[in-house]
């Protein structure tokens, strides 16, 4: 059953043909919002997935933290995410394993490090012991539009299959 919370996002059932995944209207097993939440902030390295300027994909892993409905990351200012996303800040994020898959797709924007929540610098410091700092790099907020989530749990995949969409 969808999260009944109006702050959260919307659960519904991905459109996913040849899977074998219930239509919306039918099934059971949704997946709440805090089961996303709860595999997004202890993760590690997450897969950040951008598009190069000739349209080609490129994937490489990051450092990040998960606060308050938002993925924050900080890169090198001339690394070819930084330069990716300056050109197209549609991104995906996803967690380290497969294993309760969790995919964000959504948009970065570069932040100003005095407009952060305190939170973020402290999650950071808390999950790698290593200070989040601006003068390294600059530190992108990704605003996710949309989250997928499916569980690894055996005969649970197709009934779990949960999609979780974002007010505008």
């Amino acid at each position: 059953m969808a999260d009944l919370n109006p702050s959260q996002p919307q659960a519904s059932r991905p459109h996913m043909p040849g899977y074998g995944i219930p239509e919306a209207s039918e099934g059971q097993g949704l997946l709440p919002w805090h089961w996303a939440v709860e595999r997004l902030e202890p993760t590690r390295h997450y897969w950040l997935s951008t598009t190069r300027p000739g349209g080609r994909p490129h994937v490489m892993p990051v450092w990040g933290v998960w606060v308050d409905d938002r993925f924050y990351f900080s890169t090198g200012g001339e690394s070819r995410k930084a330069r990716n996303l300056a050109g197209n800040a549609q991104c995906v994020v996803s967690v380290e394993f497969a294993d309760g898959a969790v995919i964000v797709e959504g948009t970065a924007a570069e932040t100003q490090a005095e407009t952060l929540p305190q939170a973020v610098f402290a999650a950071y410091q808390t999950k790698y012991e290593w200070k989040l700092d601006p003068a390294m790099g600059p530190i992108f907020a990704v605003q996710p539009r949309v989250v997928f989530g499916f569980s690894s749990v055996p005969g649970q995949f197709t009934g779990s299959a949960t999609r979780w969409r974002f007010a505008s």
